[in-house]
């Protein structure tokens, strides 16, 4: 068996996401339609479960499993998750009709934002936010915090 060369795989990066999804066929069936995700492999388990499958967004990878409470992975639950997966895209706007279409709901809708994105959320049939966004300015510090004064009544957040 040769060595890696590396100890991050070809084609990742530091930090890789790994989502524990209800339906893992169907996630990845709802991400090739919504946002152009493309299968790079799965690994199917019991009961035609998926133990482990890989898709590839754009540049950036995206593990999943299904739920297997016999092995720590327990279901996804009704609520609001504490996670948005960060989506950039060269049309945040066609990007957002596209995952409506797909089966998402709108959580924010999309709109300029003060520190230069075009950006809105969506939450997708399977419970996950997705924070949809083009970068349309490119601020300093100081703009940023000007437009954040104006928006939020001049005051500073505390």
């Amino acid at each position: 068996m040769a060595k890696a060369n590396n100890y991050i795989p070809e084609g990742f990066h530091t930090v890789t996401p790994h989502l524990t999804v209800n339906g893992g066929s169907g996630f990845i069936d709802f991400v090739k339609r919504a946002f152009g995700a493309v299968e790079i492999s799965r690994a199917p388990g019991p009961g035609g479960k998926l133990m482990h499958a890989h898709v590839r967004i754009g540049d950036t990878n995206l593990m999943l499993n299904d739920s297997f409470p016999e092995f720590n992975a327990p279901p996804i639950t009704e609520g609001n998750w504490p996670l948005v997966l960060q989506l950039y895209v060269p049309d945040a706007d066609a990007v957002f009709v596209q995952a409506l279409a797909s089966g998402c709901e709108v959580v924010f809708p999309m709109s300029d934002q003060f520190w230069g994105d075009r950006y809105g959320q969506v939450r997708d049939p399977f419970g996950f936010k997705w924070a949809i966004a083009t970068r349309a300015e490119d601020l300093t510090p100081a703009e940023m915090e000007e437009r954040q004064k104006k928006l939020f009544g001049g005051g500073a957040s505390e």
